[in-house]
C-alpha cells in the first residue's frame, strides 16, 4: 500500500491542515487508521456512528438488503472521500445500510471531539467539510430513492438514464461489465441479461457487449 503520509496529503478534506498538524493528530491517537481487507465490512446497519470517515486507499460500498435477501449497491466512496459526515453529529446517528470494503482498503478514522476542535480553530476545514457534505449527502439520498423499493425494470432505467445524461448520447457504453451491473443493481448477471432481453422485446433498447441504444419508447416508460 502506498505511504500513510502521501495518502493524508491527497485527501482533500485533509489537504487543508499542515503536515505537522496530521501527524501530531496521528501520534496523540485522535487520527487513527484501520485497514480492511477485501469484502470485510467497515460498518454494520444500525451500528452507531461516533467518529469521520475518510477513504485513504481502495474502495469502499454501502449496500442495501432487499425484501428478498438481494444485496443492492447504493453507492462507491474511493481515496479521498469522506463516509459518516453526515451521520457523526445527527441526532440519531446510527448507520442506515452496511458498509464493506471491495478491494482492500484504508480509512482514516477522526474522533467527534477532534473534529470540534477543527471546526473552530481551521475554516478551510469547516468550509471543505460543509461542502462535501452538502454535496454528497444530496446525492447519496437520491440514489437510495432510486435502488431500494423499485423493480429490477425501474433500478435499470434510473441508471440507464442517468449514463444517458451523462454520456449525452442514446448510445451508451457501458462504464463496467454486465456482472459489475447487475451487481449494481442487486440481481445475479443471468437476471440482468433476462430483463434487458424484455426491454428490447418491448422495444426500448437495443444492445450487444458492449453498449445498449436507448430507443424512443424508453424516453416515455
Amino acid at each position: 500500500m502506498s505511504d500513510l503520509r502521501s495518502l493524508l496529503a491527497a485527501a482533500p478534506l485533509l489537504a487543508t491542515l499542515d503536515a505537522e498538524e496530521r501527524e501530531q493528530y496521528l501520534k496523540d491517537g485522535s487520527f487513527h487508521v484501520l485497514a480492511f481487507g477485501q469484502n470485510d465490512i467497515v460498518h454494520l446497519v444500525g451500528e452507531t456512528c461516533s467518529r469521520l470517515d475518510i477513504i485513504l486507499e481502495g474502495e469502499i460500498l454501502i449496500e442495501h438488503s432487499d425484501e428478498e435477501g438481494r444485496q443492492i449497491t447504493i453507492a462507491e466512496f474511493y481515496s479521498g472521500d469522506v463516509l459518516s459526515g453526515n451521520l457523526v453529529f445527527s441526532q440519531n446517528p446510527i448507520y442506515p445500510m452496511t458498509v464493506t470494503a471491495r478491494q482492500p482498503s484504508r480509512i482514516l478514522l477522526i474522533s467527534r471531539d477532534r473534529l470540534l476542535d477543527l471546526f473552530t480553530a481551521n475554516r478551510a476545514f469547516l468550509q471543505s467539510y460543509l461542502a462535501y457534505v452538502s454535496d454528497h449527502t444530496m446525492i447519496l439520498g437520491d440514489r437510495i430513492k432510486h435502488y431500494t423499493g423499485r423493480s429490477l425494470r425501474e433500478r435499470l432505467q434510473s441508471y440507464l438514464l442517468f449514463e444517458y445524461k451523462k454520456q449525452a448520447s442514446r448510445i451508451l457504453r457501458l462504464p463496467m461489465t454486465k456482472k459489475a451491473l447487475a451487481d449494481k443493481v442487486g440481481v445475479q448477471r443471468t437476471s440482468l441479461s433476462r430483463e434487458l432481453a424484455k426491454m428490447r422485446a418491448d422495444g426500448l433498447l437495443l444492445f450487444d457487449a458492449e453498449t445498449i441504444e436507448l430507443l424512443d419508447p424508453f424516453f416515455r416508460m
